[in-house]
């Protein structure tokens, strides 16, 4: 009986072991934030300020440049190769929604990281006015975390 236990543990063990090797991750946090002219999201470090700012801007669509997505997310991926891919949707022109996919590379590692994905120039003029987007957090083609506007 004592030999059939200790069999069945070190069989847990080994298959726990295993299905540690998988790629994990999450999005943590999504922050948009538009850009001015000089690519800047606030005048200073001051939270108060960059939403004052972010106010301004969204009020003045002539002063705005782009479009940052600041996300924070975690993984460990199995491949080395992690990816952020942001989806936007944007107003209907000739009968066909606007869509626009961008994909910035990231490197996997312990803790919690802060990455940009930016959609600026003359792409940002030409796509409009953005009604929702997704980020989503990829190792190889296995999708490890999202998240999306209220809208998606």
């Amino acid at each position: 009986m004592r030999r059939v236990t200790v069999c069945l543990i070190f069989s847990i063990c080994l298959m726990a072991a295993f299905a540690s090797d998988a790629a994990t991750g999450r999005v943590i946090k999504v922050l948009p934030h538009l850009l001015d002219a000089q690519g800047r999201h606030a005048t200073s470090p001051s939270l108060y300020d960059r939403d004052a700012y972010q106010a301004r801007l969204r009020a003045n669509p002539a002063e705005q440049s782009g479009i940052r997505y600041d996300v924070q997310w975690k993984a460990k991926a199995t491949t080395g190769v992690v990816k952020l891919r942001l989806e936007l949707r944007g107003p209907a022109k000739g009968g066909v929604t606007g869509e626009k996919t961008i994909e910035a590379g990231v490197k996997p590692g312990w803790g919690r990281r802060w990455s940009g994905v930016a959609l600026t120039g003359e792409e940002f003029k030409e796509f409009g006015a953005i009604t929702a987007w997704r980020i989503t957090l990829w190792d190889g083609d296995q999708l490890l975390g999202e998240q999306k506007s209220f809208l998606w």
